[in-house]
């Protein structure tokens, strides 16, 4: 019987850069005069930690790095390993070094190593017996021990503009699928598809050849190209650095009165599967935080957005996020409440319990009167104009800490008028 033959590997994986000059894209580090240039240059390599999103080069720069220096290379999974994988990996490392051959231990994901297994990690790496080289799309500073941290250099890679993309794509097209040919728009299609991600692309272009094979075509078009691929959702995590950085632009957004771009960055975490309910929780903050008491209809419109998608679901409940997000952008703004609020709490967790004035104190028994409980208070609505004019409502000795600042945006300039003409009545 004769045996089947072994599987094809992933056009990602056979054009995988064997040297440096193939690398496409991260010019930053790579660039001369830059920091991984230099390092390469120097002829002694250092522990390191490549920080990114999928599919812009950390396994291909660590594999380079082993290559570049002579070193044995070793390859672990956070995913899969644990610290028995540690410590087989060591006693090889201690083989190769009696050999007088060092080594480079690379772990994919190590953000999914817990504790323990970071910390196994630790003697290795100050003795030098292993050079630590680890890869990550997560935030190290979160996700990596600061003890290990201390003993790294951390290099961030960026996802591949669409120029280099486009680079990328030619390279792979002369290589390995020459006898396809791609219209213009259909390369453009696949650029954008790719989002950034190297690998992405030549998958996507591996199912377009493939696509083209089956049905016999040598040029594909843009329609064609499309009905070939499968759709992807733009780059996302709901958990991780990219869900907070875009959560925080769509936030900044709204605070800089830019309605596009917040519109543009809800319509992003939709997109990537941000939970509808969360996305309305953060935009009630919004409201509350930056806008506050300069348009109260804000605060409401929130909170009517988030019932209406309750009521509604996806995707027609997603219109009022929208067109909440839009209102709150283009809104007066305003964190004086914000503000006054956080210094409040701050001033009365650190200060002294005071108690209430006499005057201010409740009165509901013959007793309480007797001991001068409400004694001198006025009752502002037996006032003129509703304001018992220098009567005053905090704890004897405190002094006015003016907390409280409107803004002369919105409804807030006509609070901070009425504001001023109560200090005018008191003079």
């Amino acid at each position: 019987m004769t045996p089947a033959a072994p599987p094809a590997q992933p056009l990602a994986q056979r054009l995988r850069p064997s040297e440096l000059g193939q690398v496409v894209g991260q010019s930053h580090l790579l660039g001369p005069g830059k920091p991984l240039h230099m390092a390469f240059a120097s002829g002694q390599p250092h522990a390191m930690i490549f920080w990114g999103p999928p599919g812009v080069g950390k396994t291909t720069l660590a594999r380079l790095t082993a290559q570049a220096f002579g070193c044995r290379w070793l390859a672990l999974s956070a995913v899969l390993g644990g610290v028995k994988d540690i410590r087989a990996a060591v006693e090889q490392a201690e083989v190769w070094q009696a050999q007088g051959q060092r080594t480079i231990l690379f772990v994919d994901e190590i953000h999914r190593f817990n504790k323990a297994q970071q910390d196994a990690l630790l003697p290795y790496t100050e003795t030098g017996l292993i050079t630590l080289i680890g890869a990550t799309t997560e935030n190290p500073s979160f996700e990596v021990n600061a003890a290990l941290l201390s003993r790294v250099q951390v290099y961030v890679l960026q996802p591949l503009s669409p120029s280099e993309l486009h680079q990328l794509l030619a390279r792979a097209r002369a290589q390995a699928t020459p006898e396809l040919t791609l219209a213009p728009q259909a390369e453009q299609l696949l650029v954008q598809m790719a989002d950034g991600d190297a690998r992405r692309l030549l998958n996507l272009l591996e199912q377009c050849a493939a696509a083209a094979q089956a049905q016999g075509l040598q040029h594909m078009g843009p329609q064609q190209a499309q009905q070939a691929l499968t759709a992807h959702a733009p780059r996302f995590d709901k958990g991780g650095d990219q869900f907070y950085d875009q959560i925080s632009a769509l936030h900044k957004s709204v605070r800089g009165s830019d309605p596009d771009a917040a519109l543009y960055w809800l319509c992003r975490m939709l997109e990537g599967g941000a939970d509808p309910r969360y996305l309305a929780r953060r935009v009630l903050r919004m409201a509350w935080e930056d806008i506050g008491l300069a348009d109260p209809r804000a605060m409401q419109l929130a909170n009517d957005a988030a019932q209406t998608y309750e009521r509604l679901g996806s995707p027609e409940g997603e219109l009022a996020l929208a067109q909440t997000v839009l209102y709150l952008a283009v809104a007066a703004k305003s964190n004086a409440g914000y503000t006054a609020y956080n210094q409040a709490r701050a001033a009365v967790k650190h200060g002294p319990s005071l108690p209430v004035p006499m005057h201010l104190r409740n009165a509901p028994t013959q007793l309480m009167k007797n001991l001068g409980h409400g004694e001198g208070y006025r009752y502002d609505h037996d006032e003129p104009n509703g304001h018992a004019s220098g009567q005053r409502y905090l704890p004897e000795g405190m002094d006015d800490p003016h907390w409280y600042r409107p803004t002369d945006r919105g409804l807030e300039a006509k609070i901070a008028e009425k504001l001023a003409t109560f200090k005018r009545s008191i003079k």
